[in-house]
């Protein structure tokens, strides 16, 4: 079983200190400030303040700069070509937003209803990917502030000044493309060669840094194949350099392979094998070429020819020049054209239970802020509204603790304002503190949502108090507003839907066991003998689909535990009791993929009767999770011949079934 730290879910504490939920919210991200984006930010918020002082419209200039903000947030990815996407197609929706919410300005129950509207399209449409959940985002959120701020007339200026805003984030961002145009997808396959070399200099240690090093290799090629493809979906014709970054990750496979056989001897590798792989990563980020010369020692047993074959093999392809673009494409397979993606997306979010249980929530709870603050004799406040949008993203985290992050961060954004909008005199001395203070927010996103939140609520108030000049006596509406707002997401948004509280991870966790079990059946499950060339290449390439589909759905369990952890019991104590069955299941592919490895390179393929015994135990592993509400640990010792290929499969599953015993 691995020795990988569970969550601190489990850990004791004192009874006096705050939750670990809260705590692990509370904590900053060892993420480290992207300082081009807190230079950008900064410019980009504070150059059109400066501009409307100067034309004696302050008002136009803090439409655009909350345009700017929409724009700031919604710049996360890496490659140009998909910052433009997150960037300028999530303006668009924030201008209808904006337009249909200054059409209802002041109109009560009419608010209410289009805002409710507004909400249950903007949670449906986040179902379909990261540009659609930020254009979702954006059109609730500009729809709210268009129905509870003042806007200048006619009705399309707000929608162009905040357009305006949100485009020139998405100029000042294209400025480094001439510079760094390739650069994103490049780096990110030579983060993937760097992720292994560190996965491989652990292998055969004891210890979980081999398990975590593992995982991040997982991470970095989803993100790399994700930026590749994406990018050669969107260009026509044949690229020679998406073509050969394309065979660099295609080839890199095999070593991903071959990684977990070297674990599996428990006896580190030579010194000279992770360093070849380094030298290979910087080749790629370089783009060198040329005829490769690697200094590998003789390999001994199956997992080291397998890794010794694989790593030359991969050396010359990094320095081909013109790798074949045709095998590239014919193992891969070209994208789908947009068009025909959007299409799928489309019907998927309309058939999609998911997707309007989550429109229905957002629009229950927007629904009723709308009506709180329309309808019912208190301030007017589009701050209420704004508050339930935020902490609803099921995207960003934990409904409940998000809640709980963002009225502290609230709190603490507050009292910066509260300095600001006090000490500070209105005109051009907003100009720098807008700066010093949008700079902040990248700066503490990467740091967590409470620090996200603490940073942009002060820009927020600057800028509102631009429009409605109210001054320092926006500070305790907002505060209040804010704590509204997270008392309806917590009761509307959370307590009344089973699903947040009663948790489905187990079903989760249980269809992974059952894609485990289908790997095992695919990896073994035919005899190479009986099958001709092109069918051992098609068996291969299917196993290789596999492979990648079930660690990046692995990836996908991994980070929804994790985001279970964050909530009160008993989802987070369940969560945290199931985590090292997540554990077991990624050692039980990782075991299966090694087994394979050494097949392929001398060892006695399993019996059919073996392969069909290890994809029992699974598939029973999976229906007592799916009926098991907590595991209770049990001695269940490994079956069968200890010399065969498959014994350490067969330990890992033992131990999954262990941990996973039904206990109620």
């Amino acid at each position: 079983m691995s020795t990988e730290q569970i969550p601190s879910g489990r850990a004791r504490h004192n009874p006096l200190a705050p939750p670990p939920w809260l705590l692990n919210g509370l904590r900053p991200s060892t993420a480290p400030i992207p300082w081009a984006a807190v230079a950008r930010a900064g410019i980009a918020l504070a150059a059109p303040l400066a501009v409307g002082f100067a034309l004696d419209e302050p008002e136009y200039g803090a439409l655009v700069s909350m345009g700017a903000l929409a724009g700031v947030i919604g710049d996360t990815a890496d490659a140009y070509r998909m910052r433009v996407l997150n960037i300028a197609v999530p303006q668009l929706f924030g201008a209808v937003g904006v337009a249909l919410g200054t059409l209802v300005f002041g109109h009560g129950w009419l608010a209410v209803g289009l805002l409710t509207l507004i909400a249950l399209v903007s949670g449906m449409i986040s179902s379909i990917g990261t540009v659609a959940s930020v254009s979702g985002l954006l059109l609730l959120l500009n729809a709210v502030v268009g129905a509870g701020l003042p806007m200048p007339q006619p009705w399309w200026t707000a929608p162009l000044l905040l357009s305006a805003g949100g485009l020139f984030v998405l100029l000042l961002t294209l400025l480094g493309w001439p510079l760094r145009g390739r650069l994103p997808e490049r780096a990110a396959v030579a983060a993937v060669y760097r992720a292994l070399a560190d996965a491989l200099e652990a292998a055969g240690r004891p210890g979980p840094a081999y398990e975590q090093h593992r995982q991040q290799v997982t991470q970095a090629l989803n993100q790399a194949y994700d930026l590749v493809l994406g990018r050669r979906a969107r260009v026509h014709g044949r690229s020679p350099s998406l073509v050969r970054m394309l065979a660099q990750l295609n080839v890199l496979i095999p070593v991903v392979e071959a990684a977990p056989a070297a674990h599996l001897r428990r006896r580190p590798l030579p010194p000279e094998i992770p360093a070849a792989v380094r030298e290979l990563a910087a080749a790629v980020e370089d783009g060198r070429t040329g005829t490769p010369v690697l200094d590998l020692p003789e390999p001994h047993g199956q997992s080291e020819r397998a890794l010794d074959a694989a790593l030359r093999h991969a050396a010359t392809i990094v320095l081909l020049a013109e790798p074949d673009p045709y095998n590239v494409d014919d193992r891969l397979g070209r994208p789908a054209a947009l068009r025909v993606r959007a299409r799928r997306a489309v019907r998927d979010m309309m058939l999609s239970a998911a997707s309007w249980r989550y429109g229905l929530r957002l629009a229950l709870c927007i629904g009723l802020a709308q009506a709180l603050v329309s309808v019912v004799e208190i301030e007017r406040s589009y701050w209420v509204a704004l508050t339930v949008t935020f902490v609803l993203k099921p995207d960003f985290g934990s409904v409940f603790s998000r809640a709980v992050l963002r009225a502290l961060g609230t709190a603490a954004g507050l009292v910066i304002a509260a300095a600001v909008l006090a000490e500070v005199p209105r005109g051009w001395w907003d100009v720098p503190v807008m700066a010093v203070l949008a700079a902040l927010i990248p700066a503490f996103s990467a740091k967590g949502y409470a620090f996200q939140t603490a940073a942009i609520t002060p820009v927020i108030l600057l800028l509102s108090d631009l429009l409605n000049h109210q001054g320092f006596d926006l500070i305790r509406p907002r505060l209040l507003d804010s704590l509204i707002g997270c008392a309806i997401t917590l009761v509307a948004g959370y307590l009344l839907w089973p699903e947040s509280w009663r948790t489905r991870l187990g079903d989760r966790l249980a269809d992974a066991v059952d894609d485990a079990a289908r790997y095992v059946e695919r990896a073994f499950g035919s005899d190479p003998g009986t099958q001709t060339e092109a069918g051992l290449r098609a068996a291969r390439t299917a196993r290789l689909q596999a492979r990648r589909r079930i660690y990046r759905d692995l990836s996908g369990v991994r980070s929804e535990f994790q985001r279970a952890l964050t909530e009160p019991p008993p989802t987070g104590a369940r969560a945290a009791a199931w985590w090292p069955l997540v554990v077991a299941v990624e050692r039980i592919v990782d075991a299966t993929t090694a087994a394979r490895v050494r097949v392929n390179h001398g060892a006695q393929p399993p019996a059919a009767a073996e392969v069909e015994q290890v994809t029992r135990q699974l598939r029973d592993l999976a229906d007592g999770v799916r009926n098991s509400l907590t595991p209770v640990r049990v001695d269940i010792p490994a079956e069968g011949d200890g010399s065969s290929v498959l014994a350490p499969l067969r330990q890992e599953v033992a131990a999954a079934r262990a941990i996973a015993h039904p206990g109620g």
